[in-house]
């Protein structure tokens, strides 16, 4: 029998985060992938750079990629640079996979990513969601009712 997965992942150092993923979209499920990297993103990453806020992920021949993602180059690279963005691909099991390539052509979901971190083995990670994206009256919601939990604090902190 397979090991339950981890709800939330041990994140040493979170490199990029995709703040606007979760207010464009309602998350559904999170998946925690590899990244396979040359050894100047590595470098790059370290130092904090890179940027994943209009990036967006995809499967295509059984394999998952991260696309549009910019890690910039490394300033002591020299010529064994990299292109800031090239598509990346994500290491995830084959049942992984096929989950996420079922929920994409059927629901019409989307993969986005939400962080890039490394975790206590050092090894960068990408936390990917399966999300589907809201409409505008739905955003509304989620400002209000934050707006609201807002206030309720202030509230209860006040009075108590």
């Amino acid at each position: 029998m397979a090991r339950p997965r981890p709800t939330t992942f041990d994140k040493v150092k979170v490199v990029a985060e995709n703040r606007r993923a979760r207010f464009d979209y309602a998350l559904d499920e999170i998946f925690e992938a590899g990244i396979v990297l040359t050894g100047t993103e590595v470098k790059s990453l370290r130092f904090g750079q890179g940027n994943i806020a209009e990036s967006y992920a995809e499967v295509k021949d059984g394999e998952v990629w991260l696309v549009n993602s910019n890690i910039p180059e490394f300033s002591h690279g020299n010529r064994f640079n990299h292109e800031p963005k090239r598509p990346r691909k994500l290491l995830l099991n084959a049942r992984e996979i096929n989950k996420m390539h079922g929920a994409v052509n059927r629901k019409g979901m989307t993969l986005v990513p939400l962080n890039i971190y490394f975790n206590s083995h050092g090894r960068a990670k990408v936390e990917l969601a399966l999300a589907k994206g809201k409409k505008a009256p739905d955003k509304r919601a989620t400002v209000k009712e934050r707006d609201w939990k807002r206030e309720q604090g202030r509230l209860l902190r006040d009075k108590g």
